[in-house]
């Protein structure tokens, strides 16, 4: 008797918590909503060189933010290098953005704009993609990333 009593509560236990689980996984389903932006972006580097590594062995000819969504912000750190024989200016500049719209709702910045390299010299720098909250209509989108040194 007491052996049919622990067997029919343990299948009593089992049915509450499979239906405890089943039911959270649809009230969490139904609460949760999420935007998923694919992206890519390629590097073109004018007198100077990106790389991933401080040695500057690995050259970097794209960048692939992920799948960020609205508010998300996408660091990607680098290492900039001043290939000339003089110090120059660190610029970065946006283009080719595709969709055009990506343009006003994306945001790329460096933490190295405006810096001055001497020649032959590594600086890290950390580029940053900020998504704005109020994106809409954008789920893929591209664009170019031209980092110039100027002297």
């Amino acid at each position: 008797m007491a052996e049919l009593r622990i067997k029919a509560n343990l299948s009593v236990l089992l049915i509450v918590t499979s239906a405890a689980l089943v039911s959270g996984f649809i009230v969490s389903g139904l609460l949760t909503t999420s935007k998923i932006l694919s992206s890519t972006g390629s590097i073109k580097a004018i007198n100077v060189e990106v790389y991933w590594d401080l040695e500057c062995t690995q050259v970097v000819s794209s960048l692939d933010w992920g799948s960020p969504g609205p508010g998300d912000v996408v660091n990607q750190t680098v290492y900039v290098k001043n290939t000339g024989n003089a110090p120059m200016t660190l610029y970065l500049n946006c283009s080719s953005w595709n969709p055009t719209e990506a343009e006003n709702y994306l945001t790329v910045s460096c933490d190295r704009q405006g810096a001055i390299l001497g020649a032959d010299e590594v600086v890290q720098a950390i580029f940053q993609l900020s998504v704005s909250s109020t994106i809409s209509g954008i789920t893929d989108f591209s664009f170019n990333i031209i980092v110039e040194g100027v002297g």
